[in-house]
């Protein structure tokens, strides 16, 4: 019996070290993007979004602030023609907060492109839990050639 009962206690514990955090889910489809996206993966980069996802640029031109959207299948489809490799975005978590099914992630970045450091700025995301799995419903960044954290 003390048998049994020590190792009903072991699963449940072991089961308890294992689980992953609202957080970590959140984080886990934003680096799996990332990962599509270096690996030029259009069906992996689109798994990440939800269906209605948006997708924003903070656009600042000689101090004239505008936003500009891109269409997620645009965006997949012309990212997807890269050669593996090229679009590598290398992100930092620096916040991410959840409510239930709703969380942001707040990501400095920096950007390089076929290897060389192209530009840095921040990713906002929205990230909404459809039915068990965590998808990329809004994404706002913003981007930058100056002002960069060392690029590494």
């Amino acid at each position: 019996m003390k048998t049994i009962l020590a190792s009903v206690i072991l699963v449940i514990l072991s089961s308890q070290l294992y689980a992953q955090t609202q957080e970590d889910s959140v984080k886990a489809v934003i680096n799996k993007f990332f990962a599509a996206m270096k690996d030029a993966d259009a069906a992996g980069m689109q798994a990440c979004f939800a269906d209605s996802a948006l997708l924003q640029t903070v656009v600042n031109k000689n101090g004239k602030v505008s936003v500009r959207t891109e269409a997620i299948k645009e965006f997949v489809a012309s990212v997807s023609k890269l050669t593996k490799g090229d679009a590598d975005e290398r992100i930092t978590f620096e916040t991410v907060k959840s409510d239930g099914s709703l969380a942001i992630a707040w990501t400095p970045y920096n950007f390089f492109y076929k290897g060389q450091f192209s530009h840095c700025g921040t990713n906002s995301f929205q990230v909404v839990n459809i039915n068990g799995q965590w998808k990329i419903q809004y994404i706002i960044d913003t981007r930058k050639k100056v002002g960069c954290a060392e690029a590494k």
